[in-house]
């Protein structure tokens, strides 16, 4: 018997020459087959720690709830119900394979409508800064039916896999935050000699996503590497967190509720806030707008986010903690300058985009347009040290924009 036969792995007993690789110690070796099988009993024991009660104590609904009050200004119903969800989805996650009572927990997928700006996406993000498991914003614009020019619905999970640094145990217990859910609507409630493919096509597609099956997800994207091995993904334990502005669903709120009067007929919604129309929303009214009752059910969860009013807008601009006041005080701090904002200043910012009705992404337009020749000039002239915005500035720098002499409608 030759000396390598002699040598032998001392946890499965293979000879040398059976193994690929086989490492020495002082006083044992071990094959590479046992060092895999031993790695995965490691990272199996540490995922299952992972969620541990300890972790949960600090990630209770109304822990959650403050930490978003940091980034984002009001919604609070739409924080609360993502507080929850989040809350119990964790829960989920340790509730053991079986149980006396043979309950199992489902997953609550939720659908949030919200007008452009009012926060839907700063919610998602605000969520990713305090969770510890992977998330990831999928939008929904660029999806469509497999076989199309576009994205396949898989590629949702491809983020969410890349986010987990391709760990399936982490990846599995994720959340996705798909953005623009509204722009997969029906086109039309009659039928089409042509196929829907970036909109009902979706949504189908989605349905078994949503619900909780094993999805074979191209690692690096679906259509660039069709030779990759695909990576088997049970969606059963990841939330899905949608959102959409839903342009036009006020119309069909306003209909099931009969608020509209014609004529001599009495109007029944005499109590109806008609200027938010969106905090009356019901699943109803998704299968109007144009999603299919397959989606709505697996997304039972449906919230709102009420439009921005003034007192929001100003508060947007100068509370959280990435206000944008506290940005531009940050870019102009790092070039040695120190800047300030007159609240008077803020008032005539607010109005502005008050007028353009965009949230508070037409707070950064304005706020871009004002700061744009300071920026200029300021970082080239060592002699500057201080820049106080005042009213008036702002007023000359608006003046010289030929877009807000534009009537917003």
């Amino acid at each position: 018997m030759s000396e390598s036969e002699k040598v032998i792995c001392s946890f499965c007993g293979k000879n040398k020459q059976d193994t690929n690789i086989l490492i020495a110690g002082t006083s044992a070796h071990i094959c590479d087959a046992c060092i895999e099988q031993a790695h995965e009993i490691v990272k199996e024991d540490l995922n299952d720690d992972l969620f541990s009660a300890e972790d949960f104590a600090l990630l209770k609904p109304k822990a959650i709830n403050e930490h978003l009050n940091d980034f984002v200004i009001g919604q609070e119903d739409a924080k609360k119900v993502i507080s929850v969800a989040v809350y119990n989805h964790y829960k989920r996650l340790m509730q053991p394979d079986t149980t006396e009572e043979d309950i199992e927990i489902e997953k609550s997928n939720i659908i949030m409508v919200g007008r452009t700006g009012t926060g839907k996406t700063l919610i998602a993000k605000s969520i990713a800064k305090l969770l510890n498991v992977p998330f990831c914003i999928a939008d929904a614009t660029v999806l469509t039916e497999a076989g199309y020019v576009g994205e396949d619905v898989e590629s949702i999970l491809t983020r969410l896999l890349q986010a987990a640094n391709y760990d399936i145990e982490q990846a599995r217990r994720g959340i996705v935050f798909i953005d623009e859910i509204d722009k997969v609507a029906r086109k039309s409630d009659n039928p089409s000699i042509t196929r829907d493919v970036s909109g009902e096509g979706v949504q189908q597609a989605m349905l078994k996503l949503l619900e909780g099956t094993i999805v074979n997800v191209p690692p690096q994207g679906g259509r660039k590497h069709p030779d990759q091995k695909m990576i088997a993904l049970d969606t059963k334990d990841i939330l899905f967190i949608s959102g959409g502005a839903f342009d036009g669903i006020e119309r069909h709120i306003s209909n099931r509720m009969n608020t509209q009067s014609i004529g001599f007929k009495s109007n029944k919604g005499n109590d109806i806030e008609k200027d938010n129309l969106l905090q009356y929303i019901s699943p109803q009214d998704l299968k109007s707008f144009g999603l299919i009752p397959e989606l709505i059910g697996r997304m039972p969860v449906v919230t709102y986010l009420n439009p921005l009013d003034r007192k929001a807008l100003k508060l947007i601009l100068t509370e959280p903690k990435n206000a944008l006041t506290k940005q531009y005080q940050k870019l102009f701090d790092m070039d040695g300058i120190a800047l300030t904002f007159d609240k008077k200043a803020i008032d005539i910012i607010v109005d502005k985009a008050m007028e353009f009705k965009l949230g508070a992404r037409g707070l950064r337009s304005i706020c871009e347009a004002v700061m744009l020749d300071a920026m200029f000039e300021f970082p080239s002239d060592e002699s500057k040290k201080d820049l106080k915005i005042t009213a008036a500035y702002v007023k000359a720098q608006l003046t010289k924009l030929s877009f807000t002499k534009l009537k917003v409608a």
